[in-house]
């Protein structure tokens, strides 16, 4: 679901900057700093590799995420908290050999299209991330201590003049959230965002409704370098005005580690 990819990439990763810990800062230059290092760990995302859990308790299904001929694989490892049966496992492994087979074999001309269908989809948040100083008012209400860290707490609100450049970006006009930003290093420790307003997302066929929620945690995975460690979703969409369609997500992210196989240039 297109909302689900453009969250994501919205809220994805940053690289430590010298922010204004022992000051108020100016929030405008706070933002700044924060929209930056998020561009930088954008940019370094892809070159790691992660373990990803999908779900919570008996549901959970967890997968060892790799970066495979230029784009990343996803291969099944465990379940329910357990490691895969032998036979599972084998299968899994099967599948795992047989794309990276398929991959090897593809002609220049399909890498490339599928190369370019990956970036396409980070391309959408990137393009979206790089909209947070035009779409929205900030405020700084307080600074806190959070997971052991001093925040500064920052509310956000929609700018009643902003003009999105896309029907995509149309889904920032209808939402406020809060940012949770290390006073230290200006990463986004932690994201809230509601939807208070229906927003477009897929032309006039779907719109997004309020009551729609997510939250966004990050954590240090190596020198100036912090991405995702959980995030979670409640979405609420009506799809040709008519039909309401639910869905929820909760993705825990962890065990992030440098790529042998960096993506494509």
């Amino acid at each position: 679901m297109m909302w689900m990819t453009v969250t994501r990439f919205i809220l994805l990763t940053a690289l430590a900057v010298s922010c204004f810990a022992g000051q108020f800062p100016n929030v405008a230059s706070i933002i700044a700093k924060s929209v930056q290092a998020n561009d930088a760990d954008w940019k370094a995302d892809p070159h790691y590799d992660y373990t990803e859990k999908d779900g919570t308790g008996a549901n959970a299904v967890t997968y060892r995420v790799t970066m495979m001929m230029g784009t990343p694989y996803s291969q099944r490892v465990m379940e329910n908290g357990s490691p895969l049966p032998p036979a599972q496992a084998q299968e899994e492994q099967q599948k795992y050999e047989r794309t990276l087979a398929a991959r090897r074999a593809e002609s220049s001309w399909e890498r490339a299209r599928r190369i370019a269908s990956w970036k396409r989809d980070r391309g959408r948040g990137h393009l979206l991330m790089s909209q947070l100083t035009r779409a929205f008012n900030f405020r700084i209400v307080r600074q806190q201590s959070l997971d052991s860290r001093q925040v500064w707490v920052v509310k956000a609100t929609p700018r009643p003049d902003y003009q999105p450049p896309n029907m995509e970006a149309q889904a920032l006009k209808g939402m406020t959230g809060t940012l949770w930003i290390d006073t230290q290093t200006c990463q986004w420790v932690k994201v809230e965002a509601r939807v208070v307003r229906p927003v477009s997302i897929e032309g006039f066929l779907a719109k997004v409704e309020p009551g729609t929620y997510f939250e966004l945690e990050k954590a240090p995975v190596s020198s100036g370098v912090w991405l995702t460690s959980h995030f979670a979703m409640r979405s609420t969409a009506k799809v040709l005005g008519m039909f309401h369609r639910r869905s929820a997500e909760d993705e825990t992210y962890s065990d992030y580690r440098l790529s042998s196989a960096p993506p494509a240039k």
